[in-house]
């Protein structure tokens, strides 16, 4: 049978995320498009893939599954409605409205790995609408099987920070001031990505002291970066669970919820003396990140995509009548009806289900 697979974004951050999908979907010999519902977003879609511009095209193309890498969805739209996620859990927000948020829009859920599963178990049990199946996060699928080097002239160090000005990084002058310090040094090599929600005048401020030893890199595609470096130096960003399945040591500043897996400083003066510290390689800390990765994601495989599709294959065509319907949730739809201006009374409450 052949499926019709769309893959829903918002930000070119998800990129990275469905490119992994839409190569199995490919493989299988499916039918998959794309579409983003932010009109300046819509060009970071690949050249080489289908995509659409309207949210009418999407319509007709009528979808048996739709990859949702974002927070929301359409519920006027036909097919299987699954939230793929675009990050790991950063732990900036609540339990109710964080990473694990039931927005009342998805049929299921796949889970990155037991520590998520189990909550999105938790939410199921007060909220029946929906299914969750554990099948790990595709955008990591490039990431192994994992390559360690470490004979580098000078270490390299990769840097990404947040958006989110309260734990930005990238906002601080002290530790601009430090990097720009250490880079000189030609003691380190620093790498650097920001994310693409920040300000101009932030971004510019970094690319300034492009160098022999501090690149800046203006792309979402962190994975080729991360496998190159010997550590890593963030804030409080998912990109710091992406770098940590490596088992390779992470530095912080100002984490909002530290770790004991992650080496955490809160003044720009000790940045050099923790990059020291994550360099040594510490025994203690790097076997808690080890421990921490078996639940957060244990999948070293690189078939994250093919759980995903084959998961979303086999819940399309489940009987389903154990679910309920999906909550009204009058306000948030129409709030997507508002941004996409669609106005329709069309809904698709129950999970769309596909007869063999």
């Amino acid at each position: 049978m052949n499926y019709k697979f769309l893959i829903y974004f918002s930000y070119s951050y998800a990129i990275p995320t469905g490119i992994p999908l839409e190569l199995e979907i490919n493989r299988r010999g499916h039918e998959v498009w794309w579409f983003c519902d932010q009109e300046t977003q819509k060009n970071s879609i690949p050249s080489t893939s289908n995509s659409f511009d309207s949210i009418k095209e999407v319509i007709t193309y009528a979808p048996h599954i739709v990859l949702t890498i974002t927070d929301l969805v359409p519920d006027f739209i036909s097919g299987l409605k699954v939230q793929i996620f675009h990050g790991f859990d950063p732990e900036k927000r609540s339990f109710k409205k964080g990473h694990c948020r039931i927005r009342g829009l998805f049929d299921l859920y796949c889970s990155q790995g037991p520590s998520t599963t189990k909550v999105f178990k938790i939410h199921q049990q007060t909220k029946p609408h929906f299914e969750v199946i554990e099948t790990g996060w595709s955008k990591v699928d490039p990431l192994f099987p994992l390559a360690f080097k470490t004979n580098n002239t000078a270490p390299i160090i990769f840097v990404a920070s947040t958006f989110s000005k309260r734990l930005s990084l990238a906002y601080n002058d002290d530790v601009h001031a430090e990097i720009a310090q250490l880079a000189v040094s030609k003691k380190y090599q620093f790498l650097m990505v920001l994310h693409p929600k920040l300000p101009k005048e932030i971004k510019e401020k970094w690319i300034q002291l492009e160098g022999d030893y501090f690149t800046y890199y203006d792309t979402t595609d962190l994975i080729p970066l991360m496998k190159k470096a010997d550590m890593m130096f963030s804030d409080t960003t998912s990109a710091i669970q992406e770098f940590g399945l490596q088992d390779k040591p992470i530095v912080t500043f100002n984490h909002f919820v530290p770790k004991p897996y992650l080496i955490n400083v809160t003044e720009a003066n000790a940045i050099e003396v923790a990059f020291q510290k994550a360099l040594s390689y510490p025994k203690e800390i790097l076997e808690l990140l080890t421990t921490y990765n078996k639940q957060l994601h244990p999948y070293q495989d690189g078939n994250s995509s093919k759980r995903v599709i084959e998961a979303c294959i086999e819940f399309l065509h489940r009987d389903k009548s154990y679910l309920i319907k999906k909550p009204l949730n009058l306000v948030r739809r129409y709030q997507i009806r508002k941004h996409l201006n669609h106005f329709t009374f069309k809904s698709f409450r129950k999970p769309f289900t596909l007869k063999k």
